[in-house]
């Protein structure tokens, strides 16, 4: 089977890549724990961020912003933004303002079952879809979520578990590709929230969150 080539590819890069998951997921629990409402906040305008961008840039943003996403008027928000290199920064300066009556909430929202904090984020916050919900989740120490970014879907894709990369996600949709990739993080030993950091790992050569 093609998915066995996957669990053959991971169990290569097991070794070095686990002290590296290990501690980045270390990292996201003591955030989910301890993290303060702005610190949540924070993180969630990452995942904003990274819609349609990268990893590499949201985390650059969020160095250079810090707690300006809670804080900023719109207009200097997407000025930062621009600046840092997004894309669109208008509009996910206009997001991350309008998410701002999240702040008081997430705490709540993390410390809910994994499944119905997401759709609550999904409806609820602007910028955010099944794949950032799940993102935002995990970085917050949730296991069970898998985050279907494009490395993730294209590795689906190389090892027979799609037939297509979808265009966009429906709930129905999204669930029955993580329920896929959920079988083979069982059959690695991983839940799928450090199982995607194994995945980034075998793309990338490193753990990103």
């Amino acid at each position: 089977m093609v998915v066995d080539e996957l669990l053959e590819k991971l169990e290569k890069i097991r070794e070095e890549a686990k002290p590296l998951v290990e501690e980045r997921f270390k990292e996201f629990e003591e955030l989910g724990k301890n993290g303060t409402e702005e610190d949540l906040f924070c993180e969630l305008s990452f995942c904003v961020l990274t819609a349609n961008w990268s990893a590499e840039g949201g985390i650059r943003a969020q160095k250079e912003i810090g707690k300006g996403f809670v804080h900023l008027p719109l207009e200097e928000l997407s000025e930062r933004l621009a600046t840092v290199g997004h894309r669109y920064p208008q509009k996910r300066a206009e997001f991350i303002v309008e998410n701002r009556k999240l702040i008081g909430k997430l705490k709540s929202v993390t410390s809910m079952e994994p499944f119905s904090a997401r759709e609550y984020l999904v409806k609820h916050a602007k910028g955010i879809g099944w794949k950032e919900a799940s993102h935002f989740l995990r970085n917050v120490g949730v296991k069970e979520l898998a985050i279907l970014d494009k490395h993730v879907l294209r590795l689906m894709h190389e090892h027979g578990m799609v037939e297509e990369i979808p265009k966009g996600w429906t709930k129905a949709r999204y669930l029955t590709l993580e329920e896929k990739l959920r079988r083979v993080a069982e059959a690695f030993g991983e839940p799928l929230g450090k199982f995607d950091l194994y995945l980034w790992y075998l793309v990338k050569g490193r753990v990103d969150k």
